[in-house]
């Protein structure tokens, strides 16, 4: 745990003269006075990663949640789990749980397993970290205010990735329209309700906080949400470049790309394959590993290539299909029993994969020029993952030949710095329905500590707005980086 020290005023009157002191009381004195200014100057250990509440107000960030109605969160856990059963929904887990009932009538019902949308779960964690009772909020950060003008954010409580889900379940034809679209109509009822409040005019939107964790949440309106602060498990789902304005010379923003991290924050997907402990770890037999889908759209081109390239290479073993209920337990198994696991970009740069890989303490191997990664800052990749240049990873022979080439005390260092970040990519806190006390290091406070991060940038932003004349726009930057 880390020391942390209370500012105390000393009394010069108790001090009538420096020779009352002999020289080794002095050099005692002088001693202590440089270790607890040490102390007070880095008051946390580097080579602790772990995760420590702040010592000063001032360190919590204040939060309002916008009222939003129960049809637009819970009731939609409700309507998920009044389905019988649904080809795309449809998962082993999920039939066990319909099979009680209780999730009918639970006012804050458990949210899918299916790992189609439970990947996408950080809605429902941060959610239910807000909702959980003051007496009971021990461990977070996020200090929740009754008043929006009491608030640093104001939290959108909108579940906008399953009410995506359910849409493409129940009508993926219509997804891009808005006529017989529900979910477009959700979207529309978030965002009439949100403008409206006395916080959006405040603030232009940009001190507000949606989660958007499936690349097509709130496809519709994603131009109405672009001056707020958006949650997202990548930009790849964003970007819309052509080719006369991707070299980002334009004063002007390039449409759809409404994301960047100077505003933003990078979130992890909800992992789907439990923790293996260091002292769990056991022989690894395989060089390579890798699980999901061969063919992919956009920059998950390269997985197609990767795939022709590797797929007849001695230990390295290359599977087709998604880690569901029927092949939860393979992948597993190849997880721990590999010493790399492959992560090349799908439809967009990043995926749960990867944070299974983590939980599996098998090193990611990250063939994903344009990836973009959860809580960086406070968490170095580098210190447990092996990044590789598309360009490299597509040559011949070339990345089997460098990933044995890592020597096998650079793999135990790999692992046991993997070991250390664990917890950080955790959004479960074991209590039903989400509601308790979050991990004091888990994802929801690095979350939103990367939030508070950010906050002087957004006041800078809302400030700069309020002073402009009537009728005068402020440019619309291209973020390129």
């Amino acid at each position: 745990m880390p020391l942390i020290m209370k500012n105390n005023i000393n009394n010069n009157n108790n001090v009538t003269s420096t020779c009352l002191f002999s020289v080794p009381t002095l050099f005692l004195l002088f001693t202590l006075l440089s270790i607890l200014s040490i102390t007070f100057f880095f008051p946390f250990s580097i080579s602790n990663p772990s995760f420590s509440l702040p010592s000063s107000s001032s360190s919590f960030i204040n939060v309002y949640v916008t009222d939003l109605p129960r049809s637009l969160n819970y009731d939609l856990l409700h309507r998920y789990w009044s389905f019988n059963s649904d080809s795309r929904l449809g998962s082993d887990a999920d039939l066990e749980i319909r099979s009680t009932h209780i999730s009918k009538t639970l006012e804050f019902p458990p949210y899918p397993q299916n790992p189609l949308i439970k990947q996408y779960s950080a809605e429902y964690w941060i959610m239910g970290d807000l909702m959980t009772p003051h007496e009971m909020r021990t461990g977070s950060i996020a200090k929740r205010v009754f008043d929006a003008r009491d608030a640093d954010v104001v939290f959108v409580p909108f579940f906008a990735t399953l009410s995506a889900e359910l849409q493409l379940a129940m009508a993926k034809g219509v997804f891009r329209k808005k006529v017989g679209n529900d979910d477009y109509l959700r979207q529309r009822e978030v965002m009439d309700f949100v403008t409206n409040t006395e916080a959006w005019k405040r603030s232009g939107g940009r001190d507000h906080v949606f989660v958007l964790t499936d690349p097509v949440a709130m496809w519709h309106v994603k131009d109405e949400i672009a001056p707020a602060i958006l949650l997202v498990v990548d930009f790849g789902g964003w970007y819309r470049q052509d080719s006369k304005s991707s070299n980002c010379t334009s004063s002007e923003m390039i449409q759809h790309t409404q994301v960047s991290v100077l505003k933003d924050v990078i979130i992890p997907y909800t992992h789907l394959l439990p923790r293996l402990h260091l002292s769990e770890n056991q022989e690894r037999r395989s060089l390579l590993y890798f699980k999901g889908a061969k063919h992919r759209h956009r920059g998950g081109l390269v997985r197609e290539k990767l795939w022709d390239l590797l797929i007849n290479k001695p230990g390295v073993i290359m599977e087709e299909g998604f880690p569901n209920a029927t092949g939860r337990e393979q992948s597993i198994r190849g997880m721990r029993t590999s010493e790399f696991c492959l992560h090349p970009a799908g439809d967009t740069p990043t995926s749960c994969r990867l944070f299974d890989a983590i939980q599996s303490l098998c090193i990611p191997v990250i063939v994903s020029d344009n990836i973009e990664l959860p809580f960086e800052g406070m968490v170095d990749y580098s210190e447990f993952s092996v990044f590789v240049a598309v360009g490299d990873a597509l040559k011949p022979d070339w990345l089997v030949d460098h990933l044995q080439k890592i020597s096998k005390e650079q793999k135990d260092e790999f692992r046991r710095s993997m070991a250390r970040v664990q917890p950080i990519f955790v959004y479960d806190n074991g209590h039903p329905g989400g509601i308790g006390p979050v991990p004091l290091d888990g994802a929801v406070n690095h979350i939103w500590k990367k939030v508070h991060d950010k906050l002087p940038l957004i006041k800078e932003a809302i400030i700069r707005e309020k002073r402009k004349p009537t009728g005068v726009l402020a440019p619309r930057r291209c973020h390129c980086t």
